[in-house]
């Protein structure tokens, strides 16, 4: 199974169903470079013709992951990530908006990090949008562009953003629909 790196970190995940997990997970865990690997230790060891010894799992457990001089403040930070995500929280009041918010996007196929919506119905009102994003902009709620493929606003939750931000942003919606309730 594949999911796309701007998941990492949205959920919980049963690691023991998987044989090998590895991440590209800068966008979610910290700075570019970082990547998560779990093996668990039945699956080391296996050689590897010309593999180099710097991807060999089995070696870098061998020396604590420290085998190719890794970039410690980044790692660091990563290990910091999930325990600060695991203390903290979010908020969601695009599917609780009786269609004022609208994600296009069906809930199966939704990203955690990444949340598009449109204001107004599904195709997205253009005059409540930049209302809204004129709003935002005045509170310093900024990159709230529109997503690329579906349109609407785009909420990016990546690179760990505070639960401060997210409850703002949540309040400001709440009270943006309450003024502009169809």
């Amino acid at each position: 199974m594949m999911h796309g790196s701007s998941n990492f970190l949205s959920k919980p995940v049963d690691v023991s169903k998987f044989d090998v997990i590895f991440a590209g997970a800068q966008k979610n865990v910290g700075s570019a470079a970082v990547t998560v690997v779990i093996v668990p230790n039945d699956l080391l060891g296996f050689d590897l013709p010309e593999c180099p010894s710097v991807l060999e799992y089995k070696v870098q457990a061998g020396n604590s992951s420290l085998y190719n001089r890794p970039l410690c403040p980044r790692i660091y930070l990563m290990g910091l990530v999930p325990e600060w995500i695991k203390n903290s929280g979010g908020a969601a009041i695009i599917d609780n908006s009786q269609g004022f918010y609208v994600c296009p996007v069906e809930p199966p196929n939704r990203s955690k990090m990444s949340m598009p919506f449109c204001i107004g119905n599904v195709k997205g009102d253009d005059a409540l949008e930049k209302r809204f994003l004129e709003k935002a902009l005045v509170l310093n709620m900024l990159s709230l562009k529109r997503h690329r493929s579906v349109g609407g606003i785009q909420v990016s939750q990546c690179n760990a953003v505070m639960i401060e931000d997210v409850q703002k942003l949540a309040a400001f919606m709440k009270n943006f629909w309450e003024m502009h309730q169809l």
